[in-house]
C-alpha cells in the first residue's frame, strides 16, 4: 500500500496520488493536498485524497443525498418513470463537471465531491417547492429567507448524522454554495466569485448545461412541450438532439476555457443558451403548464408551515423539543419541510388535513 521513496520513508496511496496531482493538473487547478482543510481537523486517509474522502462521505453518509431519489425536477408527482428526478439530475451535473475538468486538467475529484452534494438541501417539489418555502419562512422570520445553494451546505455541515455533520472541506462546501446563479445570463453564470477555485466554476455551469438539457428533454417527453415550439435559433446553433447539444455546449466550455484562469464560452453558444433558458422560465418553469402545480404546491408547503408553528404537539412529535425563540422555531420547521421527499411531504399533508377513512380496521 506504500512506496518506497529515495530508500527513506514511503508514501502511503494518498501521498502518491497528491504527487500525480502536482505533476498532472493545471496551474490553475486545487490540489488535495493545498486543501482549505476541514473545519474540525482529522488524519489523513492512507488511500484517499481530501476530496475523494469529501466525495464518499457524501454518497456513503447522506440521507439527504439519498432522499434525492424521490424529489421532483421539474414535474410534481409524474407518472411517467423515465423523467428526471434530483437525484438523476445530480449525477448528470456529476458526468458533465467530471468531463470538463478532465479536459481541462483540473481536480476531478473535488468537482465531483461539489456536484453530488450540490443539491442535498433542495425541497420536495422542485423550485415551486423552494419559493413557497422562502415565502412561509420570511412570515414568521423576515430576516431569514431559503435558498437551496445555502441549505445544502447546512446540510452537509451541521445536520447530517444528527447533528454533526459531514465535516467535508471548506473547497467542496465553498462550490455547494456558489453552484447557482438562477435565471442569470451564462456569461454572468461565468463570472467568478473573488477566490473562486476554477473547479468551483466548473460545477456551475454543469449545473447549469444539464438543467437546460433535460428538462428540455423531459418537457418534450412529457408533452409539456412540442418540438416545433422549441426556439428555432437554439437548434440551429445547439443541435436538434439531445446528445448534440450537451456535446455543443460543453465542447464549447473546454475549447474557449483551455489554459486560461477562468471559464469562457463563445459569444454564439452562450447566446443560444439563453434563449432556451428564457424559453424554459416563460413556458415551463413559470408557464401556464404547471400553474395549477404550482399553487398546489404553495398551499401544501404554507399549511406545513403554519401548522407546526401553531401546533404544539404535532412540533414535538415530528420535529422534537419545541425552541424557546420563533425564529429557532420558525429555523426548525424550514429545515424539516425542506428534507421532505414529495412522497413524504404529500403523506403528512394527508394525516395532518385530511380525514381518515372509517371505519378503521
Amino acid at each position: 500500500m506504500a512506496l518506497a521513496q529515495g530508500g527513506g520513508a514511503k508514501l502511503s496511496i494518498r501521498e502518491q496520488l497528491e504527487n500525480r496531482e502536482r505533476k498532472y493538473l493545471s496551474g490553475f487547478a486545487t490540489l488535495a493536498a493545498e486543501s482549505a482543510g476541514r473545519v474540525r481537523a482529522e488524519e489523513p486517509c492512507p488511500v484517499r485524497t481530501c476530496f475523494q474522502r469529501d466525495r464518499d462521505r457524501i454518497i456513503h453518509l447522506s440521507h439527504a443525498f439519498r432522499r434525492l431519489a424521490h424529489k421532483t425536477q421539474v414535474f410534481i408527482a409524474p407518472r411517467e418513470d423515465h423523467l428526471r428526478t434530483r437525484l438523476s439530475h445530480t449525477l448528470e451535473v456529476s458526468q458533465i463537471g467530471r468531463t470538463i475538468a478532465k479536459a481541462l486538467r483540473l481536480n476531478e475529484d473535488l468537482v465531483e465531491a461539489m456536484a453530488l452534494g450540490h443539491d442535498v438541501g433542495h425541497t420536495p417539489f422542485g423550485h415551486a417547492g423552494e419559493w413557497a418555502l422562502d415565502q412561509a419562512y420570511r412570515r414568521y422570520d423576515p430576516a431569514a429567507g431559503f435558498a437551496h445553494a445555502a441549505h445544502s451546505v447546512r446540510v452537509l455541515e451541521i445536520l447530517e448524522r444528527d447533528g454533526q455533520g459531514l465535516n467535508l472541506t471548506r473547497d467542496t462546501l465553498a462550490g455547494i454554495a456558489q453552484h447557482s446563479k438562477g435565471a442569470k445570463d451564462t456569461r454572468d453564470a461565468l463570472h467568478p466569485a473573488d477566490g473562486e477555485s476554477l473547479e468551483s466554476m466548473v460545477l456551475r455551469i454543469a449545473d447549469r448545461i444539464a438543467y437546460l438539457n433535460h428538462d428540455l428533454d423531459d418537457c418534450l417527453r412529457a408533452g409539456v412541450l412540442e418540438p416545433g415550439e422549441v426556439p428555432r435559433e437554439c437548434l440551429e446553433v445547439l443541435g436538434e438532439r439531445h446528445s448534440e447539444r450537451v456535446g455543443a455546449m460543453v465542447e464549447d466550455v473546454i475549447a474557449g476555457s483551455e489554459g486560461m484562469p477562468h471559464l469562457e464560452m463563445s459569444e454564439g453558444i452562450a447566446e443560444a443558451m439563453d434563449v432556451l433558458k428564457d424559453f424554459l422560465f416563460e413556458r415551463v418553469y413559470l408557464g401556464p403548464a404547471l400553474l395549477r402545480a404550482r399553487e398546489q404546491v404553495q398551499g401544501v408547503i404554507e399549511r406545513l408551515f403554519d401548522l407546526y408553528m401553531a401546533d404544539e404537539e404535532a412540533f414535538e412529535a415530528d420535529i422534537g423539543a419545541v425552541p424557546g425563540f420563533p425564529q429557532m422555531r420558525a429555523r426548525a420547521v424550514c429545515d424539516y419541510i425542506a428534507g421532505m421527499t414529495d412522497r413524504f411531504a404529500r403523506t403528512k399533508y394527508e394525516q395532518l388535513f385530511l380525514p381518515s377513512a372509517f371505519p378503521q380496521f
